[in-house]
């Protein structure tokens, strides 16, 4: 493989390897192990839908972005659609973040209070302040090229997490005795499942980029399946292990069934903490950009000013949010079934007929296309309902 397309893979693996390797074996034990194969079939679909957008690409030399290709298939309107089901799927990403930074910082450093006059905060709540004022300042930044190093290093990551889980598995004594269901399939939750299952391959709005950065583009289909399988072997393995330890007692993030003495614990937690804090900077930027640029115009010599304070209202408005809704799970189980399904399957089906026309297609493009569009849709509709169903219920 060319040094060029080898880079553009790990620029994919990292689109690809995030936060949802810790849902994985949660989602096993809502979906029953015949789910497996759903996340087998979920990775093909979204592969597919990363071809589909790069042949879009290739309609149009002028298309470089995602929203280029939803206004080439419809206009403006077909700009706007994408743009929002994007920067809402990121905003909620990065709530996601700070979610599970409270979550296993609490895990590690029970019972932590911090009192001020009146003001009390402790647990969950305390870290999720603190770290959002961690990452405040990383979103200030003008350049992201250090922070865009740093987050590179997920794909990494993602590997120690699955190794120290084996680790505290195989050597630490926890063992893979986990009492599971004898039920293979769990109707009642597979929408959750599918919806963190699809949550697993949300990287469809770097492809567009990571393709046009390539020099033999050629190389992108195989590149691409290169990306997806080892992805997929990896949340496989992940969901496997985790659910073999803990069976149907396994919690949203398989770290917080973890135990916190044991050293292979530490660096799984540790290694989990640490990619939400580099990449949160990354995730917020493009919100903050969109923003900035439809004041730009009021802002005048104002604009460092009107850029920091529009950051530090987004971090602020994420804190908010995670504070309110702090369940990590049936959180990222709505943006997998609500936005990542429409980001990584509707839209570029949608796209790819509108460019290219139906009576272009082959059948077997037809076939895959129409089964996408149907299983996105059910996954919309009955994930999104049952994941706001969940959330609901929490609160009261």
């Amino acid at each position: 493989m060319p040094v060029g397309t080898a880079r553009t893979c790990m620029n994919g693996l990292n689109a690809l390897s995030g936060v949802g390797l810790l849902t994985v074996p949660y989602a096993l034990s809502e979906g029953g192990w015949v789910s497996l194969a759903l996340l087998a079939a979920v990775a093909a679909a979204c592969w597919y839908t990363g071809i589909l957008l790069c042949r879009c690409m290739d309609a149009d030399d002028a298309i470089r972005t995602y929203p280029d290709i939803g206004e080439r298939a419809f206009g403006r309107t077909g700009r706007l659609l994408v743009s929002a089901f994007t920067y809402v799927e990121l905003y909620l990403v990065a709530t996601g973040f700070l979610i599970l930074e409270g979550d296993n910082l609490d895990k590690l450093f029970p019972g932590a209070r911090v009192t001020l006059g009146t003001v009390s905060l402790a647990g969950k709540r305390l870290f999720v302040v603190l770290v959002a004022l961690v990452v405040a300042p990383t979103t200030w930044l003008r350049s992201l090229g250090v922070l865009a190093y740093v987050s590179a290093t997920g794909v990494f990551a993602s590997v120690v997490i699955v190794l120290s889980v084996l680790w505290a598995a195989a050597v630490d004594g926890v063992g893979f005795s986990g009492r599971g269901t004898t039920t293979p399939l769990r109707i009642a939750g597979l929408p959750t499942a599918l919806g963190l299952y699809i949550f697993c391959y949300g990287g469809h709005p770097m492809f567009p980029t990571l393709y046009a950065s390539m020099k033999r583009k050629s190389q992108f289909p195989k590149m691409l399946v290169i990306c997806f399988l080892l992805c997929t072997l990896n949340y496989g393995a992940m969901a496997v292990l985790g659910y073999l330890m803990y069976g149907d007692g396994v919690l949203s993030q398989v770290t917080l069934n973890l135990p916190s003495a044991r050293l292979s614990s530490k660096v799984a937690i540790y290694t989990t903490l640490l990619n939400p804090v580099t990449k949160y900077a990354l995730v917020v930027t493009p919100i903050a950009a969109a923003v900035e640029e439809r004041i730009r115009g009021a802002a005048g010599k104002g604009a460092r000013a009107v850029s920091v304070a529009v950051r530090t209202l987004l971090v602020l408005s994420t804190v908010a949010v995670a504070l309110a809704l702090p369940f990590f799970a049936d959180l990222m189980a709505l943006v997998g079934s609500m936005l990542n399904v429409a980001v990584c399957m509707l839209l570029p089906c949608a796209c790819y007929v509108r460019i290219f026309g139906a009576p272009s297609m082959s059948s077997v493009e037809a076939v895959a296309i129409g089964g996408i569009l149907v299983l996105g849709s059910l996954v919309a509709v009955t994930g999104t309902y049952y994941s706001l169903m969940k959330i609901i219920h929490e609160l009261v």
